[in-house]
């Protein structure tokens, strides 16, 4: 069999695609199977299969492979299978699985785009108090970190949050953290040490710390 002499991936997609034209799905799985034997860490092709079982109306056996799957060791688009996953759930109105997915991905990453998206979710759920009690979650996480630049995106996204959801005190409480940009110069040498001169560049200066 083709597969067995040459495992590549457009090959193993082409004879899928195939399969799911005939409406062989049975064939599809033991293709997906055999795929992913082969490209374990393909966050694509662990999506496409969910999807194709959720698409069949399986939802569990749809959650059971993005279950084996956020289980791998290594992954080559973690961000965007964690994404699928909770749309998933999302997708199935069951809003408690997708908080505790937010929670497990926090687990491994505390990268801000993670928590703004976290609050983003609650918000459309109209859970604004539990979205605001994230933010102030990932304000401490981050300062822990000493990310400023993460901090400044959290800070100013909080800040819409509180335009849009909050009152006066919320937005006066976010408006006192919010960082001052100041311009800073330093010394640059290249890498035999000679003096290149002078880099001006930008630094945040937070009033908490």
């Amino acid at each position: 069999m083709a597969l067995g002499i040459c495992s590549k991936p457009k090959l193993y997609k082409g004879y899928i695609e195939l399969e799911l034209q005939l409406r062989e799905f049975d064939r599809c799985r033991k293709l997906y199977d055999k795929f992913l034997e082969f490209s374990p860490a393909n966050c694509t092709t662990w999506i496409k299969y969910a999807e194709l079982e959720n698409l069949l109306g399986d939802d569990e056996r749809a959650r059971a492979i993005f279950e084996l799957a956020v289980g791998q060791p290594v992954l080559d688009m973690p961000e965007l299978l964690w994404k699928a996953f909770i749309d998933f759930e999302c997708g199935l109105e069951e809003w408690d699985r997708a908080r505790l997915l937010y929670e497990r991905l926090l687990e491994r990453t505390q990268h801000v785009k993670v928590w703004i998206s976290f609050t983003q979710f609650e918000a459309a759920q109209d859970c604004t108090d539990q979205g605001r009690s994230i933010y102030e979650r990932a304000d401490r996480a981050l300062r822990q970190l000493e990310t400023k630049e993460q901090r400044v995106m959290l800070y100013e996204s909080w800040k819409e949050y509180e335009e849009k959801y909050g009152n006066d005190e919320t937005k006066q409480s976010i408006a006192k953290k919010m960082p001052k940009r100041i311009k800073k110069r330093k010394k640059v040498t290249t890498e035999d040490g000679t003096d290149a001169g002078w880099e001006e560049y930008y630094d945040y200066i937070f009033p908490d710390d």
